[in-house]
């Protein structure tokens, strides 16, 4: 079934998690830097304003650094995450650049998006970067901010975030890629019979459940995170697509309304 709403998008923040950036083996994965440019840069040409939300502070700094786990100390973590993310924009830059595409970087913390001021402060910088068809890539601010680290705070992770980004700029769609092609009914490692949930409308205790676990040895987001983001977004009558970061360029084909992964479809505001 085609999903005709989504084929009027035009605002899209698309999320990518540590998991698709960065190889089982902790590598960096060169192909979906590229490729992620590459689509980004295609669909702000064709019209699209884009925002990326992108993970990947840690991994690309234990990459950097040679290490193959993250250390236990919180300010270890930190001067590793201050390394990664000059890594990550360094990768981000010259991949976009190659595409003629001008992007710009956003670090945030749980308090800059909750004041009242600096909030708006965070909304008019955005949509400037839009008008100027500049794609900001923003992250959390991991040197800094303990949240998204081994401590536990209402903000979470870069899921979370993805998602408070999405509300902020009143986006029409956020796009999730991460290492799993969408929620299962029951976990696809354990049951062969599993399935997709193609289209989801509500976050039932029976569905956070199913999705219990962590995430991935580099990244802080399990599927978990992602059902509490949509939550957020279904309070704010916000729409979300979770998908396969595998390939890059499963973004187009969600964008054409394709039954791709699960939707998680808001209901419609009342007028």
């Amino acid at each position: 079934m085609m999903r005709k709403k989504i084929t009027k998008a035009k605002r899209i923040v698309v999320k990518v998690g540590t998991s698709t950036l960065l190889l089982p083996n902790g590598k960096l994965n060169l192909s979906c830097f590229d490729r992620l440019a590459f689509v980004l840069s295609d669909l702000n040409n064709r019209g699209y304003e884009v925002i990326l939300v992108s993970s990947g502070a840690i991994g690309v700094g234990l990459n950097e650094l040679g290490l193959s786990s993250r250390p236990k100390e919180i300010p270890k973590q930190q001067a590793i995450a201050s390394v990664g993310q000059v890594q990550l924009m360094n990768l981000y830059t010259n991949q976009f650049k190659l595409y003629g595409q001008i992007t710009s970087q956003l670090l945030l913390t749980q308090d800059v998006t909750s004041f009242p001021e600096s909030r708006e402060n965070v909304i008019n910088a955005l949509n400037a970067l839009i008008d100027m068809q500049i794609i900001p890539i923003i992250n959390e601010n991991d040197s800094v901010a303990l949240d998204e680290l081994d401590h536990e705070t209402r903000f979470g992770d870069n899921d979370k975030l993805s998602a408070i980004v999405a509300q902020l700029i009143s986006a029409d769609l956020l796009i999730m890629l991460s290492d799993i092609d969408g929620l299962y009914d029951k976990n696809p490692n354990i049951y062969d019979d599993a399935k997709i949930i193609p289209n989801l409308r509500v976050i039932t205790p029976e569905i956070l459940q199913i999705a219990s676990g962590a995430g991935s040895r580099f990244g802080t987001g399990g599927m978990t995170s992602k059902l509490k983001a949509a939550e957020f977004l279904f309070e704010n009558q916000l729409d979300m697509v979770l998908t396969s970061g595998k390939n890059p360029d499963i973004i187009f084909d969600v964008l054409k309304g394709k039954n791709i992964g699960t939707y998680f479809e808001s209901e419609e505001k009342d007028d």
